[in-house]
C-alpha cells in the first residue's frame, strides 16, 4: 500500500491533501516511516493484500485495478474476499457493527429532537 501510494504522490507531488496524508502517517507510525523512506514504487494491477482492522484483525483480499481510459490518471481499485473464509466473515461482522452504530447514532438524533 505505502508503495502504492508513493507511485500516486509521483504522478501528483503538488496534491495538498496527499501531502498532508504522507505527513500524517509518518508522525504516527513507524512501520509507515521506515516503508516511506525505502522509496518502493510498484504498479500491481492484481494480487493479494493483508490489511490489519483494530476490530476485526487481519483481512486477506484480492484486488484488481481498473484504469478508466475516460479519466487520464484514474483508476478504480476493486478488493473482494474469499467466499466462506474467515476475512468474509470479518468483514461481514463490520458491516453489522456499522448497521447497528448508524441505528444507534439515527435513534439518539431523534430523541434530541
Amino acid at each position: 500500500m505505502v508503495a502504492a501510494l508513493r507511485s500516486e504522490a509521483g504522478r501528483s507531488p503538488f496534491d495538498r491533501s496527499l501531502t498532508d496524508l504522507v505527513g500524517e502517517l509518518s508522525t504516527r507510525s513507524e512501520e509507515f516511516r521506515v516503508l516511506w523512506a525505502g522509496h518502493d514504487v510498484r504498479f500491481h494491477r492484481s494480487g493479494v493484500k493483508t490489511l490489519h482492522h483494530p476490530l476485526v484483525g487481519d483481512l486477506t483480499l484480492a484486488y484488481e485495478v481498473l484504469e478508466l481510459p475516460a479519466d487520464s490518471g484514474q483508476e478504480l481499485v476493486t478488493y473482494s474476499a474469499e467466499p466462506a473464509s474467515q476475512t468474509e466473515r470479518s468483514l461481514a461482522e463490520l458491516a453489522r457493527w456499522n448497521s447497528t452504530r448508524e441505528k444507534f447514532a439515527s435513534v439518539d438524533l431523534v430523541e434530541k429532537r
